[in-house]
Formats: C-alpha cells, sequence, structure tokens
C-alpha cells in the first residue's frame, strides 16, 4: 500500500487532531545561541541517488546468475487521480533505471472491492511480479474495504510493509523476515548516515500511523534507541521533544514543530509534506514539511529539508524492498529446494487395519492447500469438494521453461491372482521420496473404473499405508472424466446408427437438404463439413455451388455394416451386453444389426484422453477415429459422422487431470484409465507433463504402467513415450516371493481359499524356478536402455533367505539394485530404501531406445514384439489378421505403432504358462485400428472388453450410512 512520496499527506484525520499541538508554548529560556553551527542538510535526492546506483548493480548480478530474470514490480490504482499519477509516474521512472519491470494496473474508478480483490490475487499469483503495492486514497464510486484490501496483498509482496502479518513481524523484531514501510526504512537510512549511535540514544517519534509513526517506532526499538511515542493527546509534547536525541516527525500539520522546542545537536527527520500560502509562488503555494525548518536548522545537527529529504528515499525503499523480494524469490526457486509442503505424519496400528480404516485415519489436507504447496496458482485449479481439483492445461504454458523432472515408471513381473503390489508401490515409493527424503514427487496413477470396483476386484488405490485418499472418491466417480467418456464414445455410437438409418431412407437431395438446411434463404457449411469437403477434395465453401456428383460424394458415407468397430460402452460388468441386437424397434424400419457393449475403459477416447497432449490436439485426435470402412474401404471418421466437435465439448474438462493426495501428503494425479490390454493402460501424458514442471529438475515423478512388463512397460515406452517426447530415468519392477513360487511351478491359487504351502513355507528351489520370470522381464527393460530397481514387496510369511535370494538374483540378472520394501504395512518408511535405490540409478547416463522403428512393417513390428519381448519363435497371423494388414497399409495407417492385447497372465499366449515359456508360435487372431489414439491392436486369442459379474459380487457389500453419509464395505 503506498500513499505517494509522503504519504501521511493523505492523512487529513491528523490535521484535526493534532491542531490543539499548536498551542503548546513556546520556551522562553530556549536560547538557539548566534555561535551554534548550522546543521547538515541530509538529502535524500543525492543519498537515494547512491542507494540506487547500488540497486541497479545488484539487479545486473541477479541477471548474471539469471539471464531471463527481472525484478518485478507492480502497482494497482484505481480510478485517475492527478496527484496518485504523479507518485505512480516517479515509481515507473525508479523501477526503470533500476532495470526492473513495472506493471500499472489502473481500474476504473467504477471498480468493486471484488474485483480489486481479484486483481490483488492475480497478481500475489503472478512469480513476474515480486512487489506489490495499492496506491491509495482507492478513487472508486463504490465502497471498498480498506483494510481488506491491504491484508489481501500476500506479505511477500507487500513492498509497503503494511499488512498485519509484515506490521506484526516488524513489532516483533523480525526484521529479517518481513518488509518495513518504506517511508520508515528511508528515515533510517538517513539517521544511520549522520553516524549517531542509535543504541542507547532517546528518540522521540510523533505520529502512530500505520504508514510512518507505528512503524518507525518498532524499527527504532529494534535498533535499541529509547523511543516515545507522541501524538495529538500527548501532554507536554513540547518537553518530550526537547529530550530527543532523534526526532523524526509525521503530524501532517505545517510547520507545527518549533526549532526551540528541539535540544541541540539533534537528528531531525521531517516527514511531513503540506502546502501553505506563498504569494512569491506561481501557483500561490509552497511545499513545507512538520518542522519549522529555518529555525530547526539552527539548533539540530542534521536536518531533512522538505521537498528533497524524506521523500525522495521513501520511492528508493520501495525499490529496495522489491530488489529483496525478487532475491527472495530466486533463492525459494533455487534447483534443489523442496516445496513448502506439509507432510502427513501417519499414525500406525499393528496389526495392519482394513484399507477403509486406515484412509479414513488420516485427515487430508484441504486440496486447496495441497495446490498451493506444490505450486500451482488459483487460477489453475478448479476445486471439486475438498479433497480433489481438477487442474487447468494453462500450467504447462506458465512453467514452459521449467526443467522436468526425473521420470520413474512401475511395473511388474507376469501377475498372477497372488498379486504384486505395483499401485502400492507406486503411492508408498512417492511416500518415500516426498515425506522422507524431502524431494519433491508426484505419483501419476490411472483412474480405476466402477465396474470391478462394484464387480469382483475391488479399487485401486493402493493398499494398506501407502494408498491415495480418500479411497471412496478415488474409486467412485471421482470428477466424472470416465462418465464423460461414456456420454461421448455412445454419441458416436449413435451418430453411426443413426446416418446408416437416414442415407438407407433418404435420396441424396434429401440428405443434403436437411444436412446443409436453409436458415432465412442462407444455406452454409459448418466448420466439420468444410473438413469434409477438403477431405473429398472438394475446394468449395457455397452449398449452392456443388454439383450432383460432390453432393452424393458429400453425404453419402457408405459404411459397410460388417466393418463397423465402433462398440457402445458403460461403466458396469454386465455380461448379457457383451453381445446384442440393436434396431428391433418398428421405427427402425427392419434396420437391425449385431453389436455389443464393451466396459467404458476400453473406448477408444479414453486412450485418446490419455495420449494427448494439449486440447487442440485432443480435438484433431478424436477427428481421426475411423469408426468403420465405406463399402469402397475407405475409413470413416467421426469427423465424416460430423461429430467430432461435440466429441471435444464433452471433453473439455475431463482432459483437465486430478489432484489427490497420498496418506503421508504427497501428490499425486488420477487421471485416464485405458484398458491395458486392447489399449496402452498407462495414465496420461498431461498429467506427467505437468507433474515433471512442478516437481522441477531435481524431483520425481512416480507413474505406473498397467499389468507386467511385458505389456504395460512394452506400452509405455513404445506408444506413450513415443507421443509424449518425455524420456524415463527408471524402471521399478515390482516382484513377490510367492508370485516367484507360482511361476516356478507352484500351485495354482484361488481368492479367498487358504493358500498351500508351498506359499507359506521356505522354499528356495521352487522360488529359484520362478526368478525365470524375473528375468526376462529385467531383460525386457534392460532392453530400452533404461535402469532397473526391483522393488521386492516382503510378507511376513518370507523368510530372509528367500528375500536375499530374491534381491541377489536380481542384481545378477542386471538389476541396478533390489531392495525389499514393507511399504504396505509401514508407508512411505518402508520404502526408503527403495526410493534411495532409484535415487541413485536416475543419476545413471539415460540410454534409451524403443524397441522398433515405425517405417518397418506391420507383421515385423509385431514379429519383434513377439520375439524380444515375449521370447516367442516366430508370429502366425489368422486370415482376417492379414487381410486387416493390406487393409490398414492401403489406408494409410502402418506407420502407427503396435498394441499387443494379450492375456497378461504369461510372457505367452497361453494363462497356464507361467515362467519365461520360449519357442512357442504367437498367434495374431484380428487386428484392429485405433487411429484417433494413434496405434493399432492385434488381438492374441480373445480378449473380454466387457467383464461379467461374479455370484458374488462386491456390491453386496456397500452400503451407505445415512447419518454420517459414509461409503461402508467399499473394501
Amino acid at each position: 500500500m503506498h500513499r505517494g512520496t509522503l504519504s501521511l499527506a493523505a492523512h487529513r484525520g491528523w490535521r484535526s487532531r493534532l491542531a490543539d499541538l499548536l498551542s503548546y508554548p513556546v520556551n522562553p529560556l530556549r536560547n538557539l545561541g548566534a555561535a551554534r553551527t548550522v546543521a547538515s542538510v541530509l538529502s535524500g535526492a543525492k543519498t537515494s541517488s547512491q542507494v540506487r546506483e547500488r540497486l541497479k548493480n545488484e539487479v545486473i548480478q541477479m541477471k548474471e546468475h539469471a539471464p531471463d530474470f527481472r525484478p518485478g514490480l507492480a502497482i494497482l490504482q484505481v480510478g485517475g487521480r492527478d496527484d496518485s499519477n504523479l507518485y505512480i509516474s516517479m515509481k515507473l521512472k525508479a523501477a526503470a533505471e533500476i532495470g526492473m519491470n513495472a506493471n500499472h494496473i489502473r481500474l476504473p474508478q467504477s471498480a468493486t472491492e471484488d474485483e480489486v480483490l481479484s486483481n490483488i490475487t492475480h497478481i500475489n499469483e503472478d512469480p513476474t511480479m515480486h512487489g506489490l503495492i495499492v496506491q491509495l486514497p482507492l478513487d472508486s464510486i463504490n465502497p471498498i474495504d480498506v483494510e481488506k484490501v491491504t491484508n489481501a496483498v500476500a506479505p511477500e509482496k507487500d513492498v509497503d510493509g503494511l499488512t498485519s502479518i509484515n506490521a506484526g513481524k516488524l513489532a516483533r523484531g523480525d526484521l529479517g523476515d518481513c518488509f518495513i514501510p518504506c517511508t520508515p526504512s528511508g528515515c533510517l537510512e538517513l539517521i544511520k548516515l549522520t553516524g549517531v549511535k542509535l543504541a542507547g540514544s532517546r528518540a522521540v517519534v510523533i505520529g502512530r500511523s500505520k504508514i510512518v509513526g507505528a512503524p518507525m517506532r518498532d524499527l527504532l526499538l529494534s535498533n535499541n534507541a529509547t523511543v516515545t511515542t507522541c501524538h495529538s493527546k500527548t501532554a507536554d509534547l513540547q518537553g518530550e521533544v526537547g529530550r530527543a536525541d532523534i526526532l523524526v516527525v509525521g503530524a501532517g500539520k505545517a510547520e507545527m514543530v518549533k526549532g526551540n522546542w528541539i535540544k541541540p545537536g539533534a537528528v531531525v527527520i521531517d516527514c511531513g509534506i503540506n502546502h501553505i500560502p506563498d504569494s512569491t509562488k506561481a501557483s500561490g503555494k509552497r511545499v513545507v514539511g512538520d518542522v519549522a525548518y529555518s529555525e530547526a536548522k539552527q539548533v539540530a545537527s542534521y536536518i531533512t529539508p522538505v521537498p528533497g529529504g524524506v521523500g525522495p528515499m521513501t520511492v528508493c525503499m520501495l525499490m529496495a524492498n522489491t530488489v529483496e523480494g525478487a532475491k527472495r524469490y530466486l533463492e525459494k526457486s533455487k534447483p534443489g529446494r523442496g516445496w513448502p509442503i506439509h507432510y502427513t505424519k501417519l499414525n500406525r496400528v499393528e496389526p495392519v487395519p482394513s484399507d477403509i480404516v486406515i484412509s479414513r485415519s488420516g485427515t487430508p489436507k484441504h486440496i486447496g492447500c495441497m495446490a498451493k504447496e506444490v505450486g500451482l496458482l488459483s487460477d489453475e485449479v478448479e476445486l471439486y469438494g475438498k479433497s480433489k481439483a481438477k487442474v487447468l492445461l494453462s500450467t504447462l504454458g506458465r512453467l514452459k521453461d521449467q526443467p522436468d523432472g526425473k521420470y520413474v515408471v512401475v511395473t511388474g513381473i507376469t501377475p498372477t491372482p497372488l498379486g504384486e503390489g505395483k499401485s502400492t508401490t507406486t503411492i508408498g515409493l512417492a511416500q518415500a521420496i516426498g515425506a522422507h527424503l524431502d524431494i519433491n514427487v508426484f505419483a501419476c496413477v490411472r483412474q480405476p473404473s466402477q465396474g470391478p470396483t462394484f464387480g469382483i476386484k475391488g479399487g485401486a488405490a493402493g493398499g494398506g499405508y501407502s494408498q491415495v485418499i480418500p479411497m471412496e472418491e478415488f474409486n467412485l466417480h471421482l470428477t466424472g472424466d470416465i462418465h464423460a467418456i461414456t456420454a461421448a464414445n455412445n454419441l458416436v455410437a449413435a451418430a453411426i446408427d443413426a446416418r446408416m438409418f437416414h442415407e438407407a431412407t433418404q435420396s441424396d437431395k434429401a440428405l443434403y437438404d436437411r444436412l446443409v438446411p436453409s436458415n432465412k434463404g442462407v444455406r452454409a457449411f459448418s466448420q466439420v463439413q468444410l473438413r469434409r469437403l477438403q477431405k473429398l477434395g472438394i475446394n468449395k465453401t457455397e452449398p449452392n455451388s456443388l454439383t450432383n456428383e460432390e453432393i452424393a460424394s458429400f453425404v453419402r458415407l457408405d459404411i459397410q455394416p460388417d466393418t463397423i468397430t465402433w462398440q457402445r460402452v458403460m461403466d458396469t460388468n454386465d455380461r448379457f451386453l457383451r453381445k446384442i441386437t440393436i434396431g428391433q424397434s418398428s421405427t427402425e424400419k427392419g434396420y437391425t444389426r449385431t453389436t455389443q457393449f464393451d466396459i467404458t475403459v476400453a473406448s477408444e477416447i479414453m486412450a485418446v484422453l490419455a495420449l494427448t497432449d494439449s486440447l487442440k490436439d485432443m480435438r484433431e485426435r478424436l477427428g481421426k477415429m475411423v469408426v468403420a470402412s465405406s463399402k469402397k474401404g475407405e475409413p470413416v471418421t467421426t469427423d465424416d459422422l460430423g461429430i467430432s466437435g461435440a466429441l471435444a465439448v464433452l471433453m473439455k474438462d475431463a482432459i483437465k487431470p486430478n489432484l489427490m493426495q497420498t496418506l503421508e501428503g504427497t501428490p499425486v494425479f488420477v487421471h485416464a484409465g485405458p484398458f491395458a490390454n486392447i489399449a496402452h493402460g498407462n495414465s496420461s501424458i498431461l498429467a506427467d507433463k505437468i507433474a515433471l514442471k512442478l516437481v522441477g529438475p531435481d524431483g520425481f515423478v512416480v507413474t505406473e504402467a498397467g499389468f507386467g512388463a511385458d505389456i504395460g512397460m512394452e506400452k509405455f515406452f513404445n506408444i506413450k513415450c513415443r507421443y509424449s517426447g518425455l524420456r524415463p530415468h527408471v524402471v521399478v519392477l515390482v516382484a513377490t516371493v510367492r508370485a516367484l513360487k507360482m511361476h516356478g511351478g507352484g500351485p495354482t491359487v484361488t481368492a479367498g481359499v487358504p493358500l498351500p504351502k508351498e506359499y507359506i513355507e521356505e522354499n528356495l528351489d521352487l522360488l529359484a524356478k520362478g526368478c525365470s520370470n524375473l528375468r526376462k522381464q529385467i531383460e525386457n527393460a534392460n532392453m530400452f536402455g533404461v535402469a532397473v530397481v526391483v522393488a521386492v514387496n516382503g510378507f511376513k510369511t518370507d523368510t530372509k533367505a528367500e528375500l536375499d535370494l530374491v534381491c541377489s538374483t536380481a542384481k545378477e540378472m542386471g538389476a541396478f539394485d533390489a531392495v525389499k520394501c514393507t511399504h504396505w504395512a509401514e508407508g512411505g518408511l518402508g520404502a526408503v530404501e527403495l526410493a534411495k535405490a532409484v535415487q541413485r540409478a536416475s543419476q545413471q547416463e539415460s540410454h534409451f531406445k524403443f524397441l522398433y522403428p515405425l517405417e518397418l512393417p506391420i507383421v515385423d513390428k509385431i514379429r519383434t514384439i513377439a520375439q524380444k519381448i515375449y521370447g516367442a519363435a516366430d508370429v502366425e497371423l489368422s486370415p482376417e489378421a492379414q487381410y486387416k494388414v493390406e487393409v490398414y497399409t492401403k489406408q494409410g495407417f502402418a506407420d502407427l505403432p503396435i498394441c499387443m492385447a494379450k492375456t497378461h497372465l504369461s510372457l505367452s499366449h497361453m494363462p497356464e504358462k507361467k515362467g519365461a515359456p520360449t519357442g512357442f508360435v504367437l498367434p495374431i487372431r484380428d487386428i484392429r485400428a485405433s487411429v484417433g489414439a494413434g496405434f493399432l491392436y492385434p488381438l492374441v486369442g480373445t480378449m473380454s472388453t466387457m467383464p461379467g459379474l461374479p455370484t458374488r459380487p462386491c456390491f453386496y457389500d456397500i452400503d451407505l450410512d445415512p447419518e454420517t453419509e459414509e461409503v461402508n464395505g467399499l473394501f
């Protein structure tokens, strides 16, 4: 807050409150003496010039260390008062001389309090502005609470030093952690120039305003002076003044303090600025201070003139505070400095309770607080209640010059029904890096489908003391992204059948008249229709100019029904929708066809969401999605259907990553959840990119790849990293002793049935055989040139010998390190050694490379994956698959990466084949295209895209407590 060069001039109230001071009698015994030396003049203009030169050099030094950096000052003004304009012009000039950026934000007189506060909030969060002053008075026709506005300025940008926080710190003597108001600060600089010893000196301050008097008192006290504050109610003001070694006057009354009031040899600092009549001046008035200058000069040892004394120092100290604010910002922004984040202490209980009990045992931070801790601005966050929020993509633009952090992907050995705990490891590792090593970290995970949550699998928030909270919100709806995908997907399905119906029942002319209707005699193509014309090679924009042949080409998609690949979806396990017949109503005139429903996360739109990197890119991908082929064999896209713009509208909020937190208060992005069989099974590129910018160059982003390394990790590298341009630093490969025993030939297990003795008793031979799967998955990761750290999830039935065997074998097989983890039971503490190993591995030189070039023919790319990743001898394509190879090559899709749709239970296509089988021939039953997402997916065997409900689904245990509104029985 700034009231001008000498801001007390605006305090008109002081004029009446101090008027009585003029009636104090002059001491007739005070003889100034003709022999006294005239006081030295403390020139603020000269001193401020020296200080400005120093500040200029400091700015130059800052730019040497950060070439693109300049200190920034924002001046917020309401209205356009002439005196305010004059003061602001002085500040802008001073800022320019020093080399700072100064931004003058002028609001009209009609500005409301809310508008002023909104602008302050925006500047508070602008990293290019390191100081903010609000020019007073606020020249608005609307009522504005000045105190509220004052305290809305962020304390770290309050270069006027007027917020309650800065004033409180100054009063406590915390001078190194606050901003001192500019006028008192300038006064102190001038006092120090005299060489007077402040400690022990008697100082008198006249005036007690928040701008000058009160902070001047606190500043002098902090320098060990003995201070008396005088004001309109002070008795014997003249007597108090006469005892002062140092006198600071800020009363706002012209020449109130007379020369014979002043102690001989005192230092006099005059903060007043007043106008009195003067006929010799062209303006009819002149400027004087609060001290009778000509008289006081004969008594004092040093005195400040008015003008030219304190005034220039006020502006100068404003610049000094801004430069100091910039220094503090640079210090906080240094590489290696962590977020100002508060981690949550776990209250662990043994034995470990259920996941839901653990989730509710802690109180999550308000998600707005979490967002601020990790460096997100308030206008980059959309709150969805107290525990989740969406983050806007504008964050990427703001942080575009910030170096990325380290990129870690968590994968696993080939999964078994026993579970290896990838999600739990992802969260436990993030908690260890953040809460225990105090390094910036983000976890990025997929959003779970409602189908498994109510079916048999349950949720996917992690487990034990390593999970995302609140787990109910994580697993139920979240912010509605999956529902948006359901709506968009089914809109496409409805559009396909409706278009086929209308083309079958109307002439070309009737179709054209309906597709391009006349509105008040004017016909016009929509944007999506213009794109279709361009695709057809019709370079016309006037609807009435098309020929009959062009009209026919434009209106007829001629979809071949048996080539339709687009299915309807829903986010519920419903086995009876796996094959259905549509169009049986009499209104559809006999146009029936067989189709099916998939689970929503199997929709190509979900894969598009996960692989896009901007709103524009998503819009283009949504338009490229191929839904069928025409009778001529040409691909039919959603753009051809005219629906791609509507899809983008439905998805405009879903594209924003969802922010949540772990049990220990580390940040998590939950975004996208593509099916890991027919899609790439990884969370979104956008979440990873934003997280990598937020953590900074020394931070970590830990993301998870679905299923085992042969599926999720391979697709992460060859598809996700190819489209994102990101390069991973470390692979964390999750394994368990009991799962490796199953790969070694151990008996099958059934959920809910007691484990056979092989899994609960030490059996080193069985374990050693099962390590063949571990070896292959380590080889697979190393094939991409990325360091591998094996995380061995420990269970109470594991023996030390078994754990040591896995760790030593993993290192012999080429892992950078192998570490036992207990994060399920201990949270981040149980993954600290894993975190340290990951940190060391991330410092290795990266040799990342893709498995195959995109230019390779489709079959050769499939063969490369099968042989190098799975261990197959060769591949065998069915006639249908071979036909699709020819079709997709002809249609121009041969350069897309490959996304294998294969069982996750074996490296081969045979689920029962555990370990690391070799020599088998991989059968390719069919090949399908997700052109919008950007991959081809060969089908190895039968892939179910609609799970079914078991005899006793999870929903039997789920209920809502009507009193507390808590969800019970979810886990």
